[in-house]
């Protein structure tokens, strides 16, 4: 019985919800993301928004419908870009956009918000924003004083992208977090353009 209640512990604390980008609208599976990823990396993130990435490979692997040519676990777990056209934010090189972050159990790490180019998965410049260590520090969340800065905060969209973003798909947000003490990986990604003025 004991056996039973820690596999039972030990399976929800794999499932539960860490944290998300809230604002604005990251991306969400849809059919694009079953078709490229399978249905069991999809449920996973279905039942948990926030699954960290380093539990995707296993089920992905377990898949007959996954597809790593079109699935790119480690760029927002794979979540694809054809489901989230409706979210696409449309930017101007220097506009400041505000990002809100939902956490929701903490991991003490490091953590980023920076431009990704999708096609090379590589960022663009230096990240945006970026915490160094502290980012959800557990004794500042479960006390409250999780600072604001980490959960709501601006980034400036860079002036020096050039062409690189006016295409839908090949640029992201990517707001990435590292819990050390878990190891576990967390990503949100926001679909975006910029137009130049």
């Amino acid at each position: 019985m004991q056996g039973n209640i820690m596999s039972i512990l030990a399976f929800a604390n794999t499932v539960a919800a860490h944290g998300y980008v809230s604002s604005p609208p990251a991306r969400q599976v849809g059919n694009a993301s079953v078709a490229a990823c399978g249905q069991s990396v999809v449920n996973n993130i279905k039942a948990d928004n926030t699954s960290h990435v380093e539990g995707l490979p296993e089920l992905a692997a377990n898949d007959n419908g996954y597809n790593s040519t079109l699935c790119n676990l480690w760029q927002c777990r794979g979540i694809q870009y054809a489901d989230n056209l409706a979210n696409v934010q449309k930017y101007t090189p220097g506009q400041v956009v505000n990002l809100k972050v939902k956490l929701t159990i903490p991991h003490t790490g490091n953590a980023n918000v920076s431009v990704v180019d999708t096609r090379t998965n590589k960022i663009l410049g230096k990240p945006l924003i970026s915490w160094a260590e502290g980012y959800a520090d557990e004794k500042a969340f479960y006390g409250g004083t999780t600072p604001k800065g980490q959960i709501d905060f601006n980034v400036t969209i860079p002036s020096d992208l050039g062409n690189a973003c006016t295409d839908g798909g090949s640029c992201i947000l990517q707001w990435w977090w590292y819990g050390t003490g878990a190891r576990q990986s967390y990503e949100s990604c926001v679909d975006f353009t910029v137009t130049t003025i």
